[in-house]
């Protein structure tokens, strides 16, 4: 393989960020013509268990703003598959065979785990979550309108899809760590009980103040945390 200079690398580079500059614009494109698609997706666990209900503007420009951040993420979430391949392009030629890989399969099942972790909080989680917030609201012991405001809903919302998405990577994590030689399988293994400790903790502190959102985060990362403990290399150094 042919040596390439260091200005030849710059170039590469800047020819790859430009790349995935123009994709992300094209995806908050179509991120802006998608957001009103975007926002009832979004909305509908809400109202599925709350067919009555309806969501407050409290301000005029709400709308723009949502229609922005919609877009945003949008691009975000489909323009990564692409930077991360850019990214790959960019490096693979200076590793290593077996670099290659073991890299590849972490920059394929980042975006995957990410993924599963939100489709995990908005079919699993939102049902179950929603329903409690809104009867314990209806139970209110005082005369109450429930109303809440697009934007904050829209907040709540992708801020937890955000956090079952990073959480799944756990695996991915250890994993990694593992096959540097920093973590031993053997020590992960003695360490269960405080590593579950430590899950139920991150749990209580990343989802809202309530028992149902903390419970469905600890146990899918206290299962992958144990799946984890299946792809790391036995017999390690103690």
């Amino acid at each position: 393989m042919k040596k390439m200079t260091l200005m030849q690398h710059f170039a590469e580079l800047r020819r790859r960020i430009i790349w995935s500059a123009l994709f992300f614009a094209a995806a908050f494109g179509a991120g802006w013509i998608a957001a009103p698609w975007t926002q009832e997706f979004l909305t509908a666990p809400l109202l599925r268990v709350w067919p009555d209900g309806a969501l407050l503007y409290t301000g005029l420009a709400d709308g723009l703003m949502i229609q922005l951040s919609l877009a945003t993420l949008f691009a975000l979430l489909v323009s990564l598959p692409f930077v991360l391949w850019q990214v790959w392009a960019f490096v693979a030629p200076g590793l290593r065979k077996n670099e290659r890989g073991f890299i590849w399969p972490i920059i394929v099942m980042s975006p995957v785990l990410f993924v599963m972790g939100a489709a995990f909080a908005f079919y699993v989680l939102f049902p179950f979550a929603f329903r409690f917030f809104i009867e314990l609201n209806s139970a209110a012991p005082v005369p109450a309108v429930l109303m809440p405001a697009a934007r904050d809903y829209l907040t709540f919302a992708i801020g937890l899809l955000k956090v079952f998405g990073v959480a799944f990577q756990l695996p991915l994590v250890l994993v990694l760590l593992n096959r540097v030689g920093v973590l031993p399988r053997a020590r992960v293994v003695r360490m269960r009980r405080y590593a579950v400790v430590f899950i139920v903790v991150a749990a209580a502190v990343l989802t809202p103040p309530d028992v149902v959102s903390q419970i469905m985060l600890a146990l899918p990362m206290w299962g992958l945390f144990e799946i984890s403990i299946l792809f790391m290399r036995r017999g390690d150094a103690q």
